[in-house]
């Protein structure tokens, strides 16, 4: 599996590095497939309880339309 980290799956991937975590190439190959930053959503810390909440829904929503899309 060492040579063949960019034919796995993200989840296989994942799994790999937490049971082998000396090693680094699975790590650079999951950095390698994050987000971008400028494609990232950053939340900043809630400043209120409403805050916290317009936060959570967001986050839920923006997980169901991932879960959907693939």
């Amino acid at each position: 599996m060492q040579s063949n980290f960019e034919t796995v799956s993200t989840m296989e991937l994942k799994k790999y590095a937490l049971a082998h975590r000396g090693e680094v190439e699975p790590l650079r190959e999951l950095y390698r497939r994050r987000t971008p930053d400028e494609e990232a959503t950053w939340f900043k810390l809630p400043k209120s309880k409403e805050e916290e909440q317009q936060q959570l829904e967001l986050f839920k929503k923006m997980i169901s339309e991932q879960e959907a899309s693939s």
